[in-house]
């Protein structure tokens, strides 16, 4: 039995809560018995140096953790705190592998060549343990235009590597601010809400924009038996002094 927590989008230097909602989401997180913590892509909102620093800090977990960076981190300054883009857990029944689907200079995702043979060769590693892959992008359409537009390209290229692999048992991403569970590739997909807002649906706004930052950051918790993935989104409610 695996359980692990998702987080994702807390564009921390974006605004003042974003430091405050992180800061209260991983309060929150360290009172679980969790094997690990995913953090599923925008750290930062503007890419700068100061917003990975404190970013390193509030995100500081003694549990295994993978990060990878959104359409709205830079590579160069994620690399210089936060590690390498393409990071690996390897718990004693469980691989996860967090892929750099991000794009310099673009806010839609894509998974490079050599971003793939990565993933190929983590998942190759020990095929007789399951795996979930996870990302920034989303690789299908969620009925929310905004995101549809920049979602993960040419997402048949994930499928075909993932058809290779058949101890996969999910997909994980981030990018949409809202919770999500879908399928893809065969698979469970789970979107994890955001951090540092929410995304509605054109049936909840007319927004062109439909982003509520008045609703509370929340997370994904993971449950996975070695056969079935089970996720409960939980919100976390800001206390204020």
């Amino acid at each position: 039995m695996a359980i692990f927590a998702q987080i994702s989008d807390t564009h921390i230097g974006g605004s003042d809560e974003s430091v405050e909602r992180t800061r209260q989401v991983m309060e929150h997180l360290r009172t679980l018995r969790l094997d690990a913590v995913l953090v599923t892509g925008d750290i930062a909102d503007h890419a700068l140096p100061e917003e990975y620093t404190i970013a390193e800090e509030l995100l500081r977990d003694e549990r295994p953790m993978a990060i990878c960076p959104g359409n709205h981190d830079a590579v160069p300054e994620f690399e210089k705190l936060l590690g390498p883009t393409n990071q690996a857990l390897r718990l004693d029944d469980l691989t996860i592998a967090l892929a750099d689907s991000s794009v310099p200079g673009h806010h839609h995702g894509y998974l490079a060549d050599e971003t793939l043979s990565w993933l190929d060769e983590v998942l190759s590693e020990r095929p007789d343990v399951p795996a979930f892959v996870g990302m920034h992008h989303p690789p299908i359409e969620l009925g929310i235009p905004y995101v549809d537009q920049i979602r993960l390209r040419e997402p048949e290229r994930l499928a075909d590597l993932l058809s290779r692999h058949p101890h996969v048992a999910g997909v994980l991403t981030g990018h949409a601010h809202t919770a999500v569970s879908a399928r893809f590739a065969g698979l469970p997909l789970v979107v994890a809400p955001g951090v540092i807002s929410t995304c509605l649906t054109n049936v909840e706004t007319e927004a062109e924009i439909p982003v509520s930052y008045d609703l509370p950051p929340a997370y994904a918790l993971h449950i996975f038996d070695g056969r079935q993935l089970v996720t409960h989104f939980r919100p976390v409610f800001l206390k204020y002094s």
